[in-house]
């Protein structure tokens, strides 16, 4: 994979400062991704106008390595949306997961005419039951969008997820200080920022003031890390 391209340098001392004036642009994000500390595959977030209004964001998870990587382990998650006042507001979702010679496909539907979100295909049956939307409601790629958009040093941020079936709240704290990061041969200051929930689960997103996307996503399960996507390259609008 290739470094991180020159324009990410200016942001790799600088003190962070609101995200929210920046808009939206299209990007491509390329990741490592680590499951248990051990090197799994890559990945690729993209976030791209599709005309009319609307935007597309879309993250492909390949498996490369292990025996995840003989099995042709993929997965692939897009979330069509548009931009209303500051929120991000999802219209469909696709999900599709791969592995041998089985193949699940998810698909979601937003409203917002009536209100309702509903999912259909490789879904379990009590997540097929329609949900009311309520404003601010997002998929999961579009919460990681607002919180580089959001992230402030010390502030918390709520949103209401409804993605697959599921609706709930989730909240998220940044950290009051900055973190040193290291990518690669690059280190540089980020925002640490938590998702508070009960359980057993923790994610944690790593944001840099100038970046459009998350540098680093981990989740941990049990205390112990499971999926870790690391940015290693990332283009803006004007080097695609």
């Amino acid at each position: 994979m290739k470094p991180f391209l020159p324009l990410l340098l200016a942001a790799l001392t600088g003190a962070a400062v609101p995200t929210s004036a920046l808009a939206l642009e299209p990007f491509v994000a390329n990741y490592e991704v680590f499951n248990g500390g051990k090197a799994l595959g890559d990945a690729t977030m993209q976030v791209k106008p599709e005309g009319g209004g609307r935007w597309r964001i879309d993250l492909d998870i390949r498996a490369e390595h292990g025996m995840m990587s003989l099995a042709g382990a993929a997965a692939q998650q897009t979330t069509v949306f548009d931009v209303v006042g500051d929120a991000y507001r999802p219209l469909s979702q696709k999900m599709v997961r791969k592995v041998l010679f089985s193949k699940r496909v998810i698909d979601g539907n937003y409203d917002w005419n009536q209100r309702s979100a509903q999912w259909t295909g490789d879904v379990k049956e009590h997540r097929r039951k329609p949900i009311p939307l309520q404003d601010g409601d997002m998929s999961g790629l579009l919460i990681n969008l607002a919180v580089v958009r959001d992230a402030q040093p010390g502030k918390t941020l709520s949103y209401r997820f409804v993605d697959s079936g599921r609706a709930r709240p989730h909240q998220y704290v940044v950290q009051q200080e900055l973190e040193g990061v290291k990518i690669d041969d690059m280190s540089f200051n980020a925002m640490r920022v938590n998702r508070v929930q009960s359980g057993s689960e923790e994610t944690s997103i790593w944001v840099v003031d100038g970046v459009p996307t998350p540098v680093r996503i981990l989740q941990r399960e049990e205390g112990q890390d499971t999926y870790d996507l690391r940015l290693v390259e990332y283009k803006g609008v004007n080097e695609q």
